[in-house]
């Protein structure tokens, strides 16, 4: 079995006269959380949007789950899942309704029972029989991450999987990921503004600045770098220090 979840080699997309993303390298290993950060217009959601096949490549390779992406993409999603505070489930269904016509597209066994821990997990039971779309912006984000997890994913991609929530859910939702990676083993590309989450759940870090990767290490490593001394810091250098190097000197 591969080690490398991830394979990203030399990834490129151009918009028109934009360049969205600049010869982007990478691997994320089993079992490993790898935080994707940078400012606004960095390149994340592009990426993650190739890695999902939603953007084809302007060149570049990737390979998921030891499989070639886009060829083989049926098969490399059916292991997967995504999870974005920006991505709405259908609104006129109820909060169970939705969970229950995911599980089964996924083809979970004992559909139920899953959907329920799931709910208890992440302390949305109560919110089983609203209507989706009259939830709040946290609600919405917990519902989310339960979709996410229904199928016990091997690779999970998490866009601000704590957007929305106070500090005590997210507090507790980024335990639930670090125990849920823990139990089974599964592996996380994980984008977040949030710093505090970065450093508390990814094992690695990638930081991108204006399509292309600047930095990559421990997020002890990347401090080190920048010669800061909280990630929050070294993501303030990169969004107003412009062309920047990984020791955090203007290139």
């Amino acid at each position: 079995m591969p080690t490398a979840v991830i394979e990203a080699d030399g990834l490129r997309k151009v918009f028109g006269k934009t360049v969205a993303v600049d010869d982007l390298s990478f691997r994320l290993e089993r079992g490993e959380i790898l935080g994707l950060l940078g400012p606004n217009g960095a390149g994340k959601t592009t990426a993650i949007s190739m890695l999902l096949s939603l953007v084809t490549p302007s060149a570049g390779r990737i390979r998921m789950l030891g499989r070639d992406m886009p060829r083989e993409r049926v098969q490399i999603l059916e292991r997967c899942n995504f999870s974005s505070a920006y991505v709405n489930l259908p609104s006129n269904l109820r909060v169970r309704e939705n969970l229950t016509v995911f599980a089964k597209l996924y083809g979970v066994r004992r559909h139920r029972e899953r959907i329920a821990e799931l709910l208890d997990l992440f302390e949305a039971a109560p919110l089983a029989g609203s209507i989706t779309g009259a939830l709040s912006s946290g609600e919405s984000t917990r519902v989310n991450l339960c979709k996410a997890l229904l199928n016990d994913p091997e690779l999970l991609l998490l866009d601000e999987p704590t957007a929305s929530l106070d500090p005590d859910m997210a507090d507790k939702v980024r335990r639930i990921l670090r125990g849920v990676q823990r139990e089974k083993g599964i592996s996380m590309l994980y984008t977040s503004h949030n710093m505090r989450d970065v450093e508390e759940v990814c094992d690695r870090v990638l930081f991108m600045h204006r399509g292309r990767l600047i930095a990559e290490g421990t997020p002890g490593e990347i401090k080190r770098q920048f010669g800061e001394e909280s990630l929050e810091r070294v993501f303030i250098k990169v969004a107003r220090g412009g062309d920047l190097v990984a020791n955090g000197e203007g290139a």
